[in-house]
């Protein structure tokens, strides 16, 4: 059965939170001929062309003409700030994407996207994510959110949302992933690999992370520690032993020091040294054990979270394409 994915952006949308998405799901088509699995609909409050902020002008379906009911993945695209709060503003597509909420598979946002749903109500009590300059503000603004600021996307139940632009490529393939299987993954990846090649292949915080690590910290014996030490348990009370400091003091000097939580940064720590070893053709299993993981499932449940894909389907994108 085709499943619907509805594409929902008004004037100022990004429109690589748009195109980005449907090259994906078009890819999946492609790769079935004989069973194309989804039907792609950008859509509007109002339909016909949206100007996007790249002066690209794209054609959509009115809201009004499809039924929510029908919908299977819907996602919110982003927006410059004047087109988000037109969209926010607009009943027509808030009273759809509520609509859509209650009965659709899957549903969420791209990049600024997030924004709508929060104001909508339909993030409270969930967890989300957006752009990392935006951060802060969706977190300020919508307190009943839990606002993660370090993944590249997140799931929670049946609402996906993504960090910024590329990232909502990265998400819609871990969506054809879950619906295909990784193979026909792999496969759209080596397809769009223009598209989907990140330089570095890093998550939107991996640059900032270098900072901090680069910059002087009273914590740089410990870190260098514990990079040592990944294949070990690394627990909270262990690190706070080894700073000399009590484990609420450590946890909280920490955090401010370097805008992670320590279990948060060692998972990174892990999942960066992970993507190195998969690069270099080192069998998942030996990659989950030298990280201090129970069993190669386990490090790809934590890679699928934190990264936005499958190690396989990472590898296919930026290692030597051989299994893992």
């Amino acid at each position: 059965m085709t499943k619907h994915v509805t594409l929902l952006a008004g004037h100022g949308a990004q429109v690589l939170d748009i195109t980005g998405p449907a090259a994906v799901f078009s890819a999946a088509n492609d790769a079935r001929p004989d069973q194309p699995t989804y039907q792609v609909d950008v859509v509007s409050p109002y339909g016909g062309l949206i100007e996007t902020i790249s002066s690209v002008t794209l054609s959509s379906k009115a809201i009004g003409e499809i039924d929510p009911k029908r919908v299977d993945t819907m996602l919110v695209a982003g927006h410059q700030r004047p087109g988000m709060l037109a969209l926010i503003r607009d009943k027509r597509a808030k009273e759809w994407t509520c609509s859509v909420s209650e009965t659709a598979r899957r549903w969420g946002s791209v990049c600024s996207g997030s924004f709508a749903l929060a104001a909508w109500g339909l993030l409270n009590g969930k967890t989300a994510t957006t752009h990392w300059a935006n951060i802060t503000e969706l977190a300020e603004r919508y307190p009943s959110t839990d606002v993660d600021p370090d993944a590249l996307y997140v799931t929670d139940g049946h609402i996906w949302t993504s960090a910024g632009v590329t990232a909502g490529i990265d998400m819609s393939l871990a969506m054809v992933e879950e619906d295909l299987g990784t193979d026909i993954a792999a496969e759209i990846a080596q397809r769009l690999v223009l598209y989907l090649r990140r330089p570095g292949g890093q998550s939107q915080f991996s640059t900032p992370m270098k900072r901090q690590c680069d910059a002087a910290t009273p914590y740089d014996d410990v870190i260098r520690w514990a990079k040592a030490n990944l294949h070990t348990s690394l627990s909270i009370t262990v690190l706070a032993e080894k700073a000399g400091q009590t484990t609420r003091t450590f946890q909280r000097h920490f955090k401010a020091r370097l805008g992670q939580s320590p279990a948060a940064y060692i998972e990174t720590l892990r999942i960066e040294r992970a993507k190195a070893l998969i690069q270099s053709d080192v069998k998942l299993k030996t990659v989950a054990a030298d990280l201090g993981y129970t069993s190669a499932s386990q490090l790809t449940s934590v890679f699928r979270r934190r990264v936005g894909l499958s190690p396989s389907v990472w590898k296919t994108m930026h290692g030597t394409g051989r299994a893992v």
